[in-house]
């Protein structure tokens, strides 16, 4: 089953926001302790507020009832580590592998087809998982790194 993606648009943040709070309930029962994570979380507000205007961000849906179970925040960054363009995610978030796993396969061709040289994601649970085949490369500890051209 493919999922449904599409770039994020502003009008997706409060959906955002949801779909984070409710994750975040079910490990932190506190209310006032998931406030304070959530100021810090990379999907807060002003950081969505960000990403979602520049065309980099991508959310997936369930193709049947069009429910939000991952999303990615990216931008272009132009001359990092040596490489011209690089795709940059800084948040990949899901509630399935196969959400994952597309959401990275997903970011991984956008690169390819713009002609960026490398996806830098970040270095969480399972994401490693995802790009394999890819032979991923720890860029920083919090980082990998995925070449999308030969160098």
């Amino acid at each position: 089953m493919n999922l449904s993606c599409r770039v994020i648009s502003p009008n997706d943040l409060d959906e955002i926001i949801n779909f984070e709070t409710s994750k975040l309930a079910e490990v932190m029962p506190d209310e006032t302790e998931r406030a304070l994570h959530s100021w810090h979380a990379r999907w807060r507000r002003e950081s969505l507020e960000h990403y979602l205007t520049l065309g980099w961000s991508f959310l997936a849906r369930t193709p049947d009832d069009h429910v939000l179970i991952g999303y990615f925040l990216g931008q272009a960054f132009s001359f990092v580590d040596g490489m011209t363009q690089t795709l940059w995610i800084e948040h990949l978030s899901f509630n399935s592998l196969q959400a994952r796993d597309q959401l990275c396969e997903l970011a991984t061709k956008l690169a390819r087809e713009k002609h960026f040289q490398k996806v830098i994601f970040p270095n969480q649970i399972g994401i490693a998982n995802s790009l394999s085949s890819l032979k991923p490369e720890v860029w920083a500890p919090q980082a990998l790194a995925v070449s999308t051209t030969k160098i």
